[in-house]
């Protein structure tokens, strides 16, 4: 029998702190309010219910980049090699369900580059040779924050060079146990401001210029073997988005 292990994280309001932009909310109404939404709307009491009990509902509101969650290439830029970008609702199904690696990032400081050298090595290490439809998911640890405030401005990032190698191979979605791909958007823009704000630096890995998708915002990749399962990671059909949050699972 298939083992899942779940790779999303819970969708539950913020905690205090977190900015505005990156907040999610959730509006619980139980079963007493929806037996007096029955009342309202269909004119019964609410006795006619089992136990006087009517539907119970959430309100969420969430950006579609605050919870795990499925990059589009239209996140990246407009064009992709001079097409219009694919929208998350235009992202072939295929490209989200396919063979898994991981690779190991543990143990690196905050801004530390997972550089085209080691993202070769890793997926070596893990006894993997990488064919086209493959999803790439690197582990850093960096689940541990997700609660946290400043989870943004932790984890490495992966660099553009070996972003770009992953695509020519065939690896159209890559994920992250992190915030972001990249590294934290606070340090890469220190260093743009530090040559000069030259372009090329700043959220470099995302935009290569390549039609790929991102997972970000992963968990408990820790609970995975380095290869041997499969992926599946469909984000909701969103029209016209950038992203879409997605449940993310690994088939053993």
């Amino acid at each position: 029998m298939a083992r899942i292990v779940d790779l999303s994280h819970v969708i539950a309001p913020s905690p205090q702190g977190t900015p505005d932009f990156l907040r999610t909310d959730v509006v619980y109404e139980d079963h007493d309010a929806g037996a007096a939404l029955y009342e309202q709307l269909l004119q019964v009491p609410r006795r006619v219910l089992r136990d006087g009990e009517g539907p119970a509902t959430e309100h969420l509101s969430l950006g579609t980049h605050s919870a795990t969650h499925v990059d589009a290439p239209y996140h990246y830029n407009s064009t992709i090699q001079g097409r219009p970008a694919q929208t998350i609702d235009e992202v072939p199904l295929e490209h989200f369900f396919g063979p898994g690696v991981v690779v190991d990032a543990l143990g690196r400081e905050d801004g530390d580059a997972v550089t085209l050298e080691q993202m070769q090595a890793g997926i070596a290490a893990a006894g993997h040779a990488l064919t086209p439809g493959d999803i790439v998911l690197v582990h850093t640890g960096c689940d541990r924050f997700y609660d946290q405030p400043d989870y943004m401005a932790h984890g490495p990032g992966v660099t553009a060079e070996a972003t770009r190698w992953l695509v020519d191979q065939g690896v159209w979605t890559m994920g992250i146990d992190a915030w972001g791909w990249d590294q934290p958007l606070h340090l890469q823009a220190q260093e743009a401001r530090d040559q000069g704000n030259a372009p090329g630096i700043l959220w470099a890995a995302h935009q290569v210029d390549r039609p790929y998708s991102q997972l970000e915002r992963l968990t408990n990749l820790a609970a995975l073997p380095k290869t041997g399962f499969t992926v599946a990671c469909f984000p909701l059909k969103i029209q016209g988005a950038s992203a879409a949050p997605a449940r993310v699972v690994a088939i053993l």
